[in-house]
């Protein structure tokens, strides 16, 4: 798994011991979420995870293109059956997957921080080197499938910047010490395992898993004047405040109301006494 090589899934599956049903890596696809979500209603087993090293139609929140070009990134999504969790707790997945992500680049001496609700920044600029995106399965089981878009390796290509003028960047670009991505994936399947776990005993609420002080801590909207583009195509602006323990973002607007958004794209507009 040296870092220009092809990621092996026999090596990967024994690196993590067991922690997964299933690992597979494929050389490309249209979507790694889209094929799981196909993959959900054949009856695929809890914690199957499939990973790319190229997808041609990847995607981010509101269908937005997620850049995956070969052989540079982590393409990584999982199949979760949660059965423990209610419905209304799915959307913290996301949260979960954050944190794990960010101690990864942690790890790799990258400076890290986290952008509500799924997206990772690095370096000094806070440029975006992750994505994330969970997605509801319809179905009688309660399922998710999570994915994980990860800058690995100098991106070598014009990549837009994303909402709000975020620019990309990648772990190599932000002095990683390691840039192995079989490594890499490992560390970060290993984590997320990890917390899943926490996550999933807690029925979701990130208070009850002892996560949601660690998200606090490392989510740099926290004390931003935002804009908040909702669903409905309108907009929220004010101070955001907190994050409740769904995961979910508590904005103080002009007139000292609070309001809760559970799904939006957020920009920064400057930080509080800036």
């Amino acid at each position: 798994m040296s870092e220009t090589g092809a990621l092996d899934a026999e090596r990967l599956s024994a690196a993590l011991s067991g922690r997964y049903a299933a690992i597979q890596v494929v050389a490309s696809t249209g979507s790694t979420n889209a094929d799981l979500r196909e993959a959900a209603a054949k009856g695929v087993e809890d914690r199957t995870v499939l990973i790319a090293e190229e997808q041609t139609a990847g995607v981010g929140r509101r269908a937005r293109h997620w850049s995956s070009p070969k052989g540079s990134g982590l393409y990584v999504s999982v199949l979760l059956r949660p059965r423990e969790v209610p419905f209304a707790n799915l959307g913290s997945l996301s949260v979960v997957a954050g944190l794990a992500v960010r101690e990864v680049a942690a790890s790799l001496g990258v400076d890290a921080v986290l952008k509500w609700p799924n997206d990772v920044l690095a370096g000094p600029e806070r440029a975006k080197c992750a994505g994330i995106l969970a997605e509801a399965v319809s179905g009688g089981e309660t399922t998710v499938v999570l994915g994980i878009g990860l800058n690995v390796l100098p991106l070598g290509e014009h990549v837009p910047a994303g909402p709000g003028g975020l620019p990309a960047t990648s772990l190599a670009e932000q002095g990683a010490n390691e840039t192995d991505r079989g490594e890499i994936a490992t560390r970060l399947l290993t984590r997320f395992d990890e917390l899943e776990h926490r996550w999933r005993l807690a029925g979701g609420s990130l208070a009850e898993a002892g996560l949601l002080t660690d998200y606090r801590r490392h989510c740099a909207t926290l004390g931003q004047d935002v804009e908040v583009q909702l669903p409905d195509g309108s907009a929220l602006t004010g101070r955001a405040a907190d994050i409740d323990p769904a995961g979910q973002l508590q904005v103080d607007v002009p007139g000292g109301e609070r309001y809760t958004v559970f799904a939006g794209d957020v920009v920064h507009v400057r930080p509080a006494g800036a």
